[in-house]
């Protein structure tokens, strides 16, 4: 089966860095992590509750990007370095899929890849 990469207007690549944002195989639609240590307007963010925020915002604009919705997602993985931001993960989360929730792994990490980064996001969605 083909994949398809999946750009968004306004999303960068990180030199030095071999991934895409996203990558359709079929009819399934893989994100890689999305973090949200800056706004829209490249402003650094600072604490779990905003970084969530902004990550599930990318999230959005990726599936929209691919044809799809939040509502199409079926599986996400949070990586979070303190468990401590749990609640406050899962507070914005939850505003982002209110009903019908996607399952989701929710894992504690020693690190993300950049210290400033508390909260990566990674999801499947899946829609015809």
């Amino acid at each position: 089966m083909p994949k398809e990469i999946i750009t968004v207007p306004g999303f960068a690549a990180i030199p030095g860095v071999p991934f895409s944002v996203a990558t359709r195989a079929g009819n399934y639609i893989f994100i890689s992590g999305q973090i949200g240590a800056v706004d829209d307007e490249g402003k650094p963010l600072k604490g779990a509750e905003a970084q969530t925020r902004q990550a599930l915002k990318n999230m959005k604009k990726i599936l929209e990007a691919a044809g799809a919705s939040l509502a199409d997602v079926v599986k996400n993985t949070v990586f979070l370095v303190n468990a401590n931001d749990f609640p406050l993960m899962n507070k914005v989360y939850q505003t982002f899929f209110p009903k019908e929730p996607p399952a989701r792994s929710t894992i504690i990490v020693a690190a993300l890849a950049k210290p400033e980064w508390l909260v990566e996001i990674e999801g499947i969605a899946y829609r015809r």
